[in-house]
This record gives structure tokens, sequence and C-alpha cells, in this order.
């Protein structure tokens, strides 16, 4: 096959998808883009231009600036308990005990139910009056501890977080686990021997060698927290009095609530660039092994 035949064949296999890609996904940011420089109330095809009067706007709004906090504080916690969580269930999965092929058969669960069921779930759990965990607490003698946790400042976004965990868990648990397969068992023989063994083994020889997995799993954690939104507004709506706003229920009132469409879609604009500067920030960070090149 010529070259030339060869790029042609490999284009016809490209094209397709390509176009689909361009169709579905490029042009809809675009759009959005070219929204976001109007005011428009979504209801008529009727759009004054305003230029990026919008985005000065939302630079001056302080509800914007708290729900970014609140989506950053999500990440933070939630990665740190995803991470720690899932490193330590992946290696307890990858024995022969009974246990472990118990956790094996459900770690998944919560990973194929729907996200509202998962809500729903939480919300029952947390439940002042009736939820097992109030429920738990008072059996145990913890009664001040039963509070209702969706209700208080204090606790909701800490609860939505829990919940965040929970569902998410067992995707990293088995994307941790397939990396763990991956290291030569020679590698682990090699340091036991030299006597790395729990925290020391993990640090210097499973985690330099888990590196590439670690850097997507926190991007995957970034654009998770970064875009929650239907956990938080089927648990709280962003309450009580935005404890647990984040940016897209924000979106979503401002969008659906008072017909600011041409604003919903700035800060659409301005989460999508935060995600994606997220994202290039860990990818940076996460480039190079600390341990290469260390004696």
């Amino acid at each position: 096959m010529t070259p030339r035949a060869r790029a042609v064949f490999i284009t016809g296999f490209l094209l397709p998808a390509t176009a689909l890609y361009a169709v579905f996904v490029v042009m809809p940011v675009v759009q959005a883009f070219a929204f976001s420089l109007y005011r428009w109330r979504g209801i008529s095809a009727n759009r004054t231009f305003i230029g990026l009067e919008n985005f000065r706007h939302l630079f001056a709004d302080p509800i914007v600036w708290m729900a970014l906090r609140h989506n950053l504080l999500l990440f933070l916690g939630t990665s740190v308990a995803i991470l720690v969580l899932s490193l330590a269930l992946a290696h307890a999965i990858g024995s022969d005990s009974r246990a472990a092929r118990l956790l094996r058969s459900v770690y998944l669960f919560p990973q194929v139910i729907s996200l509202v069921v998962v809500a729903i779930l939480w919300m029952f759990i947390l439940n002042p009056s009736f939820g097992i965990l109030n429920a738990a607490l008072k059996a145990v003698g913890l009664e001040r501890w039963a509070i209702a946790w969706l209700g208080e400042k204090s606790t909701a976004l800490a609860s939505i977080g829990v919940a965040h965990v929970w569902h998410a868990l067992g995707f990293y648990i088995m994307l941790f686990a397939a990396a763990l397969r991956t290291i030569p068992p020679d590698v682990i023989e090699a340091a036991t021997l030299d006597g790395a063994t729990g925290l020391t083994r993990l640090r210097y020889v499973t985690l330099p060698m888990l590196w590439a997995v670690l850097r997507i799993a926190l991007v995957y954690m970034a654009i998770g927290t970064m875009n929650i939104f239907s956990l938080v507004f089927l648990m709280t709506q962003g309450g009580p009095d935005r404890a647990t706003e984040v940016m897209l229920t924000y979106l979503y009132e401002q969008a659906f609530k008072h017909s600011e469409f041409g604003y919903a879609t700035a800060l659409a604009v301005v989460n999508f660039v935060l995600v994606m500067a997220l994202s290039g920030t860990i990818l940076a960070l996460f480039r190079h092994n600390p341990q290469e090149g260390k004696a």
C-alpha cells in the first residue's frame, strides 16, 4: 500500500468519528462561549449582545466564589479519602482470603446504581428522624451526635462528600487493583528482602510504580468534583443557606429559576476553563516521579 493510499484509508476510518466529535462536542462548546456574551432569557431567539458583562458580573458575584470554594473543598477532601481507601482496598482484594473474595464481589455495587438512587439512599441514611446513622449513634449512647446531617451548615457539605466517596470508590479500587497487578512480583520480593514493608514499601516502591495511574486518577477526581451536580441537587439543592452550593447548582438556579441563560452559560464557560486548568495543573505537577533519579 502506497503512503497516499494508507493516508486515505486511515482518514476514511477517522473522519466519521471526528465529524461526530466536532458536531456533538466541539460545536456546543463554541456555541456556549458565544452565548456567554449575550443577555438571553432562554425562551426566545432574541438576544442582546453585552460583551464581557456576564463575566464581570460573575467575578463580582460572592456566591460564585462560595460555590467554587465548596467545589475545591470537595475535591481536596474526597480525593484524600478516595486515594487512601482505594489503595488500601485494592491491596486487600489482591489476597485469596474469604474476606477478599467477598469484597471483590461487592465493591463495584455503588458504581452500577444510578446517582439518583445513591442520593435517595444517603438521604435515608442521614435522615435525622429515622436514619440508620442516627439510630446507630443513639444505640451506642452518642445521642448528642445524632443531628440533622444535611440540615446543618457545618455538616451538610461533608455529608455530601461521604456520599460521593461511597459512590466513586469502586471505580478507583478497580483502577488501582489493575495497576497493582502490573508491578512485577520480583520487585516486591526484592523490596521485602531489603526490609521495605508496610508504609515504607508503599512510599518507595508501590507509589512510584503507580505514578502514572495516580496522576490520571487525580484528574478524574478533579473532573468529577468540579462537575458534581446530581448528588448536591437531589440531597440539598445547595442548602442549607447555600452551605452546599456548587458551581453547577448555581448555574442551574440562574438558568432555570431566574431565566438568566446568558449568565448561566458564562458560569458554564468559567467552570469549563477551571476544570481544564485544574486538570492541566495536576498533569504538570505529577509529570515527573519524585523518586526517579534518587539513589
